[in-house]
Parts: C-alpha cells; sequence; structure tokens
C-alpha cells in the first residue's frame, strides 16, 4: 500500500471509532450547545428588557436658558423611542419632595447660577435624585443628563476660547446661545457592533466554538498516548510502514473533527441567536482552519511529555478551560495593551478576532494579521513538540 492508503486506512479507522465514542458527542458537540442554550436564554432575557415610563420632576432656575436645555432634552425623546419619560416642572425643594412621596420616579435639581458658572468655566453641580421605582430607566435618563451637561460645557467652553482668541463678544454670546439652544434631540436606534469586533452574542458562540474545539482535537492527536498505554501503538510501529505515516493519521483525525465540530457550532450559534452573523462563509472557512491547525499543534506537545492518557486528558482539560476563559469562551478580555498583545497568540481569541473581521465586512485578505499569528502559534509549538526528547515508547 502506498503511504497515502496507508494514512487515510488509519484516518477512517479512528473516524468510525471516533463517531461511537460518546465521548465525542459529548465534548464536541452536545455541550457546547447546552451552554449556547443557556446563554441564548440569558442574552434573550437581557435583550428583551422594556424600560418601564417615568416620570421626572425637572428643577431649572427661571430666566436660564441654558438650564432650560436640560428639560427640552427629556421632553423631546419620542415615545416612539421605546422611552416614556414624562417631565414635571417643579422647584429645587419640591421636586425632592415629589421624589420621596411617590409624586415623581426622579428628579434632576439645576442650581441657580447655571449658565453663570459654565460661563466662568465652572462645574455647576446639577443633582439627580433616583427614587425606589427608578429602575433601569433612572439610569438611562441619568446618562442622558450627564450627556446634556456635557455638550452645554463643551460649547460653553469653546466660547471662552473664542473670547481669548479676539472674537467680538455679541459674537461669543450669540455663538453660545446657539449652541444650548440647538443641542440635538436623543435619538434612539439599533445599536451595529463596531467593524472588526464580534457583539456580544456572536462572542458567545465564538468563544465557546473555540474552547471546545481544544477538547475535540485532542481526541485525534492524544489517542498516540492511549494507544501507547494499551500497547496498540507498539504492534502500529512494528509495521512497515514510517511512524511519521501514524502521526499524520492522527493529526488528519483531529484537524477533521475539529472543522467539523466548529463549523457545527458556529451554524447551530447562527440560528438559536437572533442577531448573530459571522459574514462570508469563505472567509470563516479560512478562520475555522487556521484555528483548527493552531489547536491541533499544541495536542502534540501534550502527547510529547504527557506519560499516561490521564495525564494527557488533565493537560488536555487544563489548556482548554485557561485559553477559553482568555480566549472570550464566557466573557472578553481586555484587548490593548500588553495583556491585549499576550492574549492575541491565544487560538481561541484568533477565531473571534478572525470572525470579528469577516462579520465586520472583511475578507480573506483581510485576515493577514490574525493568520501570521495562528501560522506562527502552530509553526512554534509544532517545533517544540519535534525537539522534545523522546522516550523510548514514544514517537
Amino acid at each position: 500500500m502506498s503511504a497515502m492508503s496507508n494514512v487515510l486506512t488509519m484516518v477512517a479507522y479512528d473516524l468510525r471509532q471516533k463517531i461511537t465514542d460518546g465521548s465525542v458527542l459529548a465534548f464536541g458537540f452536545l455541550v457546547p450547545l447546552a451552554l449556547m442554550f443557556v446563554m441564548n436564554l440569558v442574552f434573550s432575557g437581557v435583550s428583551n428588557v422594556e424600560l418601564a415610563p417615568i416620570k421626572v420632576a425637572v428643577s431649572t432656575p427661571a430666566g436660564d436658558p441654558q438650564a432650560a436645555v436640560v428639560s427640552q432634552v427629556l421632553r423631546s425623546i419620542p415615545e416612539s423611542a421605546g422611552l416614556h419619560i414624562t417631565v414635571v416642572k417643579a422647584s429645587a425643594d419640591s421636586a425632592e419632595t415629589m421624589v420621596s412621596n411617590g409624586g415623581a420616579d426622579m428628579a434632576v435639581v439645576v442650581p441657580d447660577g447655571f449658565a453663570a458658572a459654565l460661563t466662568r468655566s465652572r462645574g455647576p453641580q446639577v443633582d439627580v435624585v433616583l427614587g425606589d421605582n427608578a429602575g433601569t430607566t433612572g439610569q438611562v435618563v441619568t446618562s442622558i443628563v450627564d450627556s446634556t451637561l456635557a455638550q452645554l460645557t463643551a460649547s460653553t467652553r469653546a466660547a471662552a476660547a473664542g473670547i481669548q482668541l479676539g472674537v467680538p463678544p455679541a459674537r461669543v454670546s450669540a455663538i453660545a446661545q446657539a449652541a444650548a439652544n440647538d443641542a440635538p434631540n436623543v435619538h434612539w436606534h439599533d445599536g451595529r457592533t463596531a467593524s472588526e469586533q464580534l457583539g456580544a452574542e456572536e462572542s458567545v458562540v465564538a468563544g465557546q466554538a473555540g474552547m471546545f474545539l481544544l477538547f475535540t482535537v485532542g481526541f485525534g492527536v492524544l489517542a498516540l498516548v492511549t494507544e501507547r498505554d494499551q500497547g496498540t501503538l507498539a504492534r502500529l510501529l512494528s509495521m512497515p510502514m514510517p511512524a511519521s505515516q501514524i502521526t499524520w493519521a492522527k493529526a488528519l483525525v483531529s484537524l477533521i473533527l475539529g472543522i467539523v465540530a466548529t463549523t457545527v457550532l458556529l451554524v447551530a450559534g447562527t440560528l438559536m441567536f437572533d442577531n448573530v452573523d459571522f459574514g462570508s462563509p469563505w472567509g470563516v472557512a479560512v478562520v475555522i482552519l487556521l484555528v483548527v491547525a493552531a489547536s491541533t499543534s499544541i495536542m502534540f506537545i501534550i502527547a510529547k511529555f504527557a506519560r499516561t492518557s490521564e495525564q494527557a486528558s488533565i493537560a488536555q482539560s487544563v489548556v482548554a478551560i485557561v485559553l477559553g476563559m482568555t480566549g472570550g469562551a464566557f466573557f472578553q478580555m481586555p484587548a490593548t495593551g500588553v495583556v491585549g498583545t499576550v492574549l492575541s497568540i491565544n487560538p481561541v481569541r484568533g477565531l473571534t478576532d478572525g470572525l470579528g473581521i469577516i462579520a465586520g465586512g472583511g475578507g480573506i485578505a483581510d485576515l493577514g494579521r490574525v493568520a501570521a499569528i495562528l501560522v506562527a502559534f502552530t509553526a512554534v509549538c509544532l517545533t517544540v513538540a519535534w525537539v522534545l526528547p523522546d522516550r523510548k515508547d514514544a514517537l
């Protein structure tokens, strides 16, 4: 038989064995799908949260057009946006009293001298009082007020800078007044994740697929350790064929299992979650291939130093959990600085980064950096596995 025939025969035999193995089915498909289902329930509960109507008592000093912008912005938010705000005019004392007696859900108190304080580039203190029933809607309204105040402060400082540059006072006053009166309304619309980044649900799907990929590929390469314990590896080595053919066969089994399992999990994720879309199938396929190769290369190192199948299983579990957690299987880790650089060499992180590029509209040519990292990672791991000293019963 030719070398290729020998390899394919061993691959076909191993695949038949693995398909009937409950562990492959569990770790490759059932467990990650179950976790995705749970995550889907969690995200569905979060995404379906409705903001309750809220009554806001607003106190602004009379004759202060800049302070009046706060209530104008709150009144300008349409109910069609899903945020129902009722603004009630009140004095400073009565606003807080309304919150305490249940007449309002929250209060916004703008102090006297608000405009003058802004003109002097001071930071006037605006009090926001949240009642027991304000809830999430109260936090949203607080953010709107905070953004409005930040814009007013910026426009006033711009006017102050104009005075320093010699702009006529009348013109500066008009600019400041126009900036306050023309403060933009808050517009609500469905958000879209920034380019080359996965959304929360997409990150969970990709992270789970990446973490359990590290379990799936082990069923191929780490079979070397199991067969060594059982004595079948010695019989294979006694056959008239190079030992490298056995290694290639185990590697191909890992690649096939990894590609199939990851593809199934990503497809299942797109069907399970409403807002998951990874983009071009061809780009996704390239990312999967690169990540599966990188993950498989780790297994060769484990197979080289593990003395027993139990040690190999423990090492595989530790590697899968650590790389899965740091790669975003459950939550996103920092992507900048030294930490981001270290995490970028993680194959699970490579999966999320690569899928983020494709999901953001990128093509295969845009995968240059991610592909280079994964190829280099694979090469380094295979080199380490190659130079590790062999024991007499190991490949």
